[in-house]
């Protein structure tokens, strides 16, 4: 039985799965996280967490796996975000520059 799903759907998650690797080589590039927002990310990793559940209820098909390759960049950049995070504040506090 073939599948069919939505170009438009795919070139949206592709657009997606383009731009979250730009903030992980920053973030491992920089190694300065502290201008992301984690509860961003954790909201879009809830989204993508639904999108995931809709597509695998209502529409299995392989965009089920771009849904959840997405999900998985910004899980990465999370994980950045909570490694880096304590070394530059700590990095902020020794040179006197934060708040």
């Amino acid at each position: 039985m073939p599948h069919s799903f939505s170009i438009l759907e795919v070139f949206m998650l592709l657009c997606f799965a383009c731009s979250w690797p730009i903030s992980i080589y920053k973030s491992l590039k920089t190694k300065f996280v502290l201008g992301k927002s984690p509860a961003f990310m954790m909201i879009i990793i809830l989204g993508y967490i639904f999108g995931v559940l809709h597509k695998i209820v209502h529409q299995p098909d392989i965009v089920t796996y771009l849904w959840a390759f997405n999900m998985l960049l910004v899980t990465i950049d999370l994980m950045l975000y909570f490694y880096y995070a304590p070394k530059n504040r700590k990095a902020l506090e020794k040179s006197g520059l934060h708040n």
